[in-house]
């Protein structure tokens, strides 16, 4: 890579690399340190092909769902990792400040997503997070439209069952508490 090609890669690197690890980490069910890891796997890949990319974005979204996707294909399990964390602290009446109902129902969220099979959790990212439509998400998946409906549907009625809680709120609600760091999927009854 040349000098040139070297800057424009890290100027993309600086200006998208907090909306992509959002979403690296909602593959990968909220786990923070496996998000990171995602991005960083995905942005190696796009450095190799820098010069000939031209959408970085869209190519390093479509290298984080392709590795997620190998993930959940291995063979043998994963090692399952148990982190505790706090919620993060309410603010001091800052603008734009998180309450601790937008807190709680992220971390409900988290927890509910990370209970979920990696391909369930991958379809929810992609069609309410990434909000993309059905065929784009069979395409990215290499798998048909219908496969993802049905999935989309059983991870519905499977985060419906995980936490009961987000059936209660309301869509006036739903979009008031609504922070993206790790609420991307509206559930509707």
């Amino acid at each position: 890579m040349n000098a040139e090609g070297l800057e424009s890669f890290r100027d993309f690197v600086d200006s998208r690399s907090s909306a992509l690890l959002k979403t690296a980490v909602l593959l990968c069910g909220g786990d923070q340190h496996a998000g990171e890891d995602l991005l960083q796997n995905a942005l190696v890949k796009t450095a190799g092909r820098w010069q000939k990319i031209d959408e970085p974005e869209a190519y390093v979204r479509q290298v984080l769902y392709r590795q997620q996707v190998s993930r959940w294909r291995l063979k043998w399990p994963r090692r399952e990792v148990s982190v505790a964390e706090p919620p993060e602290p309410a603010g001091s009446g800052e603008p734009g400040a998180d309450t601790a109902a937008a807190a709680e129902l992220r971390l409900v969220m988290r927890q509910a997503l990370s209970r979920l099979t990696a391909r369930q959790r991958t379809v929810l990212v992609l069609r309410y997070f990434e909000d993309l439509p059905e065929a784009d998400v069979a395409r990215l998946l290499g798998c048909s439209v219908g496969t993802v409906r049905s999935t989309t549907h059983r991870s519905l009625a499977r985060l419906r069952q995980l936490a009961p809680e987000l059936a209660a709120l309301g869509p006036a609600q739903a979009e008031r508490s609504e922070s993206r760091d790790y609420s991307p999927v509206e559930v509707r009854q």
